[in-house]
Order: structure tokens, then C-alpha cells, then sequence
């Protein structure tokens, strides 16, 4: 016989409910999206890239996986630091503007204010996008590189989306990407929930 054969069993604990994020803050919990890879660059010039790796599409929205990388070229070792203290200072986006343009129109800017940072955000028309996370940032004597993941809502229902961006730190003007709207038709038919009811 153990010690500890005699410890009580604790009391039962209620179960707390399952707090609801509103669509535009992020993906739906318990689904498994749908993917639309590869894709390609949205900006690429002699010295530096940003491209979208993939988008995962859920029932509701996307999210866009975006990865940046400047190669060093000419900078001299002062010159190369301050690039590289850029890079860590934003590792999502070291001075890269991303914004995403729906097939109707309407546009989202990565960076700028959220729904909620405002009274009444219950109600959002969107688009939205969100910084979702992911981001990362690595440098060494001859690269920088990162990553970013935003959180776009709402997904659009037909119709090519457009992912623009601009880096004016690294002379690369803007520039758009198009994602096809039959592959992300697809993939949002592709979207399966965790535990179906």
C-alpha cells in the first residue's frame, strides 16, 4: 500500500463555456482549412523578396503566410547592421506595406487599426486584416529573412483576391499578386470541421 493511496479525489470543477472570438479576429476554432499552395512573390527585386508561401483558407476567411528576405549586396558592415536592426525592430514586416483588395473592391491594410480598438466592434463590416502571428525574424552576414501571418475576413464568396505590398526601404514599388478565386473556391470546399454536428 502506497502513502498517497488514500489522497481524496478533488471535487468536481465546472465546465467553463467556450468563449466565442468574433469571424473577423481570427480563424474559426475546430477546423481544418483548406490550402492554396504555392503561389508566388509580390514583390521581387535584384535584393530583396516578399512572397505569399501559401494561403489556408478555413470557412469564414484566410489566413496569407508571407515571407520576406533581403540579401546583402554592396553595404558596407555599418550599412548591413542597420538593415538587420530594421529586420528585428518589425520581423513581420521591416517597413513592408501589405494590404489585400477583395474582388468587389473593398481593401484591408495589415497594421492599422483593429475593430477592436473601438467601442460597438460587435458589428464590423470588413474587410479586416489581421496580424496573426508567426512572425519571425533571422539575419546573418549575408541575409535577412522573416516571416508574417495575417488573418484576412471575410474570405471572398467568388472572385480573384489580390495581395499588394510595397517596400520603399528596399526601392521596390508596389506590386500586386492575384490568387486565382477558383482555387480558393476550392479549397474553401476543402475546409473540414474538427467535430462535425
Amino acid at each position: 500500500m502506497s502513502f498517497f493511496d488514500d489522497l481524496p479525489e478533488p471535487p468536481p470543477r465546472p465546465r467553463q463555456p467556450q468563449p466565442v472570438r468574433p469571424e473577423w479576429a481570427g480563424p474559426p476554432s475546430g477546423e481544418l482549412p483548406g490550402v492554396v499552395s504555392p503561389l508566388g512573390f509580390v514583390l521581387r527585386g535584384p535584393n530583396a523578396v516578399v512572397a505569399l508561401k501559401m494561403v489556408e483558407v478555413f470557412s469564414t476567411g484566410c489566413l496569407l503566410d508571407l515571407v520576406w528576405c533581403v540579401r546583402r549586396s554592396d553595404e558596407s558592415d555599418q550599412e548591413w547592421r542597420e538593415v538587420m536592426e530594421r529586420s528585428f525592430q518589425e520581423p513581420g514586416r521591416p517597413g513592408i506595406l501589405i494590404g489585400a483588395r477583395l474582388p468587389d473592391g473593398r481593401k484591408a491594410f495589415a497594421g492599422t487599426t483593429t475593430p477592436s480598438m473601438f467601442e460597438g466592434s460587435e458589428e464590423v463590416a470588413g474587410p479586416v486584416l489581421v496580424d496573426w502571428g508567426g512572425a519571425g525574424g533571422s539575419a546573418g552576414d549575408q541575409q535577412a529573412e522573416g516571416s508574417v501571418r495575417y488573418w484576412l475576413w471575410p474570405l471572398p464568396a467568388e472572385g480573384e483576391l489580390q495581395i499588394v505590398a510595397k517596400w520603399d526601404d528596399q526601392g521596390l514599388p508596389e506590386s500586386t499578386l492575384k490568387v486565382p478565386g477558383d482555387r480558393l473556391a476550392t479549397a474553401r470546399e476543402e475546409a473540414r470541421e474538427y467535430w462535425p454536428v
